[in-house]
């Protein structure tokens, strides 16, 4: 009999700790997201025409990232100390995205690169007159 109660103890213990905990991965997963929302995570986002199989935009550097209900990535930046920019990518059927941590060594934590990559965009020059304007 106090055999059967250890072991239905036991074993509702375990059921508990097991639909209550969390696996390594998950709170692993969860840390890292929150370091990238505080700007602590160097990452890159490729956005890519699944249609043309070409990239269209590449982001790097240290940013948060969230969708809203427009069908929107809302990329947040730091850009220096209490400065933020907010960048706006839309998702249609034809776009896909993915997000990497390439979290490296930087001495400037406000560092962010925008790469714009499809051919068909004209590149624009610009260009100074003798009187200072563009």
């Amino acid at each position: 009999m106090k055999k059967r109660i250890i072991a239905a103890v036991t074993a509702v213990c375990m059921m508990a700790a097991s639909m209550t905990g969390c696996t390594e991965a998950e709170r692993a997963t969860y840390n890292v997201q929150k370091e990238a929302d505080y700007f602590n995570v160097e990452r890159r986002l490729s956005v890519i025409n699944a249609r043309t199989d070409k990239p269209i935009l590449e982001l790097i550097g240290y940013f948060s990232l969230s969708n809203n209900s427009d069908n929107e990535l809302v990329i947040t930046l730091e850009v220096a100390e209490n400065q933020y920019k907010v960048d706006y990518v839309y998702l249609n059927n034809w776009t896909i995205y993915t997000v990497e941590d390439i979290s490296g060594a930087h001495v400037d934590p406000y560092h962010y690169e925008i790469n714009f990559l499809p051919e068909m965009i004209q590149s624009i020059k610009f260009t100074q007159n003798d009187r200072g304007d563009v």
